[in-house]
């Protein structure tokens, strides 16, 4: 379009839109906020007469630019060249110009929504709600930032409690004995392989010391106390242990903490020594961990239809999730007594939050505001109805950053906003740089999930494999294929290999009379890990060998993992692992024995362990 020229040209660029109009209003109070003193903003009512050249139906007709040259320009054009006059906001405006079809589409629109303002009003206001104005993060960063500090907490002293018995001296893999592997593995390159702080000392007093100072640093960051350095410190440490604990720190949500928590390291500036209500954060590094939520949930979704698992595909899999999940509290019971059509309805809102939802993660604010809800709706019966340590906090703590302040209560947002100034972020090639590293690891994983056949170049293979070491580009995708089985390992030990007594865990079940129970956000690692080991089989759960190896003798740490010791005064001479299949026991049953559980033995998981073997 072929823009008109005036003869008294405004000093800068003037905007004139109509002042009757309550669409073009709300737009043009986004728009000042975006370009700033660099766009002078009138109603076409008051200053038409300035500009005699522009028909007065033009005016009514669409918004006008008038820049300082004398150039007058209307509609999309006037549109993207007002934009362009805020920074890094001309890439639409250079689009209009080169691409071919752009403008001639773009002024489609346009003319559309000019023609229809009142609906256009309309659709802003339930999308956007009155105000459009750009968005602000300050008191969802904030507490984005306490809760994952409050989750390191967690995750740290859960670890704390368990981290002699799982990996200490004494314990069923110790630190030690790996990085010795490693070592002669790897050998020059082991400290890239196996990125930890173990290798200043794995011996227990050090795994102690790292447990507090990963604690130390999750309570800072919940404190608002450094965030960035505190972000950093537990990073680090917790990536330590996920080095070390192989198979009893390789869950979903020990990546998703990981990837969080690099992120939250650029969130704000690392010369930033505390933080209140609000603070300002990097708007790129808010974007990647929205992106990292819109994976981890959308993935979720997608890999349950793409595995082909036919419970699933019928909308039948929440008829044995319940019974079967690895650690059932005692609501999961009665979850499991539900009616077949509350079950197919509740996967139904399962698919709709982890697939449909997801989308809304990148809407306009009435969008975000309820897909919000719908992820939160979803992590509450999650964390109703089963065990699965943090992840329900971590994932809530994510949500978070969909709610801009605008959509919060007026004296949270405007304590946030204030608390947020002056606003420190770090060097911008600093943000840049982590977020093409961020993007290139992350959409591989992505990539992966999408499409398992999928085939990258080796040298891409390559970098991501440099990149993994750092265990924070993940993929993810809970409960793929659905078990409709509960095996479950039940560890005995004997004196004379006639007589067997049982060793009972703390949280996984085991007498059948005993009511489930909650645990997390604390998680029971070697609970969790016999939960797979049954489901997996002996051979591919070495690490069952090493832990019946443990009662054998009599290991203290690891003793202190169970509930009961049958032989408080000695160790046994035999031990074994045998198999049985569990099922809730239905409501006549429970009353009648006050049994949560029947179960039925399958046979031997692993062979006998005598004291005297290697």
């Amino acid at each position: 379009m072929e823009g008109r020229r005036v003869s008294r040209p405004p000093e800068r660029p003037l905007a004139i839109f109509d002042g009757d109009c309550g669409f073009c209003r709300q737009w043009i109070a986004r728009w000042k906020e975006e370009t700033g003193p660099s766009v002078e903003y009138a109603p076409s009512q008051e200053v038409a007469e300035r500009f005699p050249e522009i028909p007065k139906e033009a005016f009514a007709r669409a918004f006008q630019l008038v820049l300082p040259d004398g150039r007058a320009v209307e509609g999309a054009e006037a549109v993207f060249a007002t934009l362009a006059q805020a920074p890094g906001r001309g890439r639409l405006a250079a689009a209009y110009r080169r691409v071919p079809g752009f403008a001639g589409l773009t002024e489609l629109v346009y003319r559309g929504i000019a023609r229809h303002r009142s609906f256009s009003l309309a659709v802003t206001r339930a999308l956007w709600g009155r105000s459009v104005a750009k968005p602000t993060y300050h008191a969802a960063a904030a507490l984005f930032l306490r809760l994952l500090g409050l989750t390191y907490a967690v995750a740290f002293l859960s670890l704390w409690v368990q981290v002699d018995g799982l990996i200490g001296a004494q314990g069923i893999l110790p630190a030690g004995r790996y990085l010795d592997w490693v070592r002669a593995q790897a050998g020059a390159d082991s400290h890239w392989v196996a990125p930890t702080l173990c290798w200043i000392s794995s011996s227990d007093g050090f795994l102690h010391f790292l447990c507090g100072l990963g604690l130390a640093a999750g309570l800072a960051l919940l404190a608002g106390l450094a965030p960035a350095a505190s972000a950093l410190v537990a990073w680090a440490t917790y990536l330590s242990f996920s080095v070390v604990g192989e198979v009893f720190l390789q869950f979903q949500w020990d990546a998703l903490l990981l990837e969080a928590g690099l992120l939250a390291v650029f969130l704000v500036s690392f010369r930033r020594l505390r933080f209140g209500a609000g603070v300002a954060a990097s708007p790129l590094v808010l974007w990647l961990l929205r992106w990292l939520l819109f994976r981890l949930m959308f993935s979720s979704g997608w890999v349950k239809l793409s595995s082909g698992d036919a419970n699933w595909r019928g909308l039948s899999a929440l008829r044995y999730h319940y019974e079967t999940q690895p650690l059932p509290p005692w609501t999961a019971w009665y979850m499991h007594r539900l009616p077949s059509a509350f079950q197919t309805a509740s996967a139904l809102f399962l698919f709709f939050v982890e697939l449909v939802v997801p989308l809304l993660y990148f809407a306009p604010r009435r969008l975000r505001v309820f897909a919000f809800w719908m992820t939160v709706a979803l992590q509450a019966l999650i964390a109703a109805t089963g065990n699965y340590a943090f992840f329900n906090l971590l994932t809530v703590a994510l949500a978070v950053l969909l709610l801009d302040d605008q959509s919060l209560p007026f004296g949270w947002a405007r304590a946030a906003g204030f608390a947020a100034r002056p606003a420190r972020l770090w060097p911008k090639r600093v943000l840049v740089l982590v977020a093409a590293v961020a993007l290139f690891g992350s959409t591989i994983e992505f990539a992966a999930t999408l499409d398992r056949s999928l085939e990258l170049p080796e040298s891409v293979v390559a970098v991501a494999r440099r990149l993994y070491a750092l265990r924070s580009f993940n993929g993810y995708g809970l409960f793929m294929v659905m078990t409709t089985e509960r095996p479950e390992i039940v560890v005995e030990g004997s004196d004379d290999g006639a007589t067997w007594k049982p060793y009972e865990f703390r949280w996984k079940p085991g007498d059948p009379r005993r009511r489930p129970r909650f645990v997390a956000p604390h998680q029971p690692r070697l609970d969790w890990q016999m939960w797979f080991a049954a489901l997996g089989g002996y051979s591919q759960n070495e690490w069952v060998g090493a832990f019946l190896a443990r009662l054998l003798e009599g290991s203290r740490p690891v003793l202190r993992l169970l509930a009961s010791n049958p032989f408080p005064d000695h160790p046994p001479r035999y031990v074994r692992a045998v198999l049985y299949d569990y099922r809730f026991t239905d409501a006549a049953e429970k009353r009648a024995t006050g049994a949560w559980w029947r179960r039925r033995e399958l046979g031997p998981f692993a062979p006998i362990y005598e004291r005297s073997s290697p």
